[in-house]
């Protein structure tokens, strides 16, 4: 089964009308003017296809954003990790980190306006899991890293299925 969750109302006032998208992204951002935090957004990819995947999340950040130029991830979930990616007008550079990148987030590097830190949801998560790690990482209270919301998401997961098989014996 495959869920679409469209861009929040906060990016969608934020994103230019003339966008291209085959197919609603799925990307929620914190709020504009909201405290630093680790963790700036959340975006749930449908495959682990980074060339696949990253044109159109860039098209998206970079009138937002500025410019993104450059993109780095841990390879721990991406099998291939591109050198460049062409996305409408320019080439972004991708690289890796294995032990100094949390593998569950995506750093975006803008020349013009600094750094954004994604937590990336990996693309077989079950929708509601994936609104609730959404809604997570834009949360104002927000104090996780990337890998801290998805262990909290886990647990959240094994807590229900636990719940579950309790009711069912009673």
């Amino acid at each position: 089964m495959t869920a679409t969750i469209l861009l929040t109302p906060a990016v969608e006032d934020r994103t230019p009308s003339s966008s291209p998208s085959s197919s609603p992204l799925r990307l929620v951002l914190a709020p504009l003017g909201t405290a630093p935090a680790l963790i700036d957004g959340a975006w749930w990819p449908r495959s682990r296809s980074l060339t696949a995947e990253l044109p159109a999340l860039i098209e998206v950040l970079d009138p937002l954003w500025g410019r993104i130029t450059r993109v780095t991830v841990n390879p721990t979930f991406w099998p291939v990790i591109p050198r460049k990616v062409p996305v409408q007008g320019h080439v972004v550079h991708v690289g890796w980190f294995e032990a100094e990148q949390d593998p569950h987030k995506l750093l975006l590097l803008s020349y013009t306006v600094g750094r954004w830190d994604l937590l990336v949801i990996p693309p077989e998560t079950e929708p509601a899991i994936a609104a609730r790690l959404m809604a997570a990482a834009t949360d104002p209270s927000r104090s996780l890293t990337a890998t801290g919301l998805i262990h909290e998401a886990e647990a959240f997961v094994a807590a229900e299925a636990a719940a579950g098989s309790d009711a069912a014996r009673c």
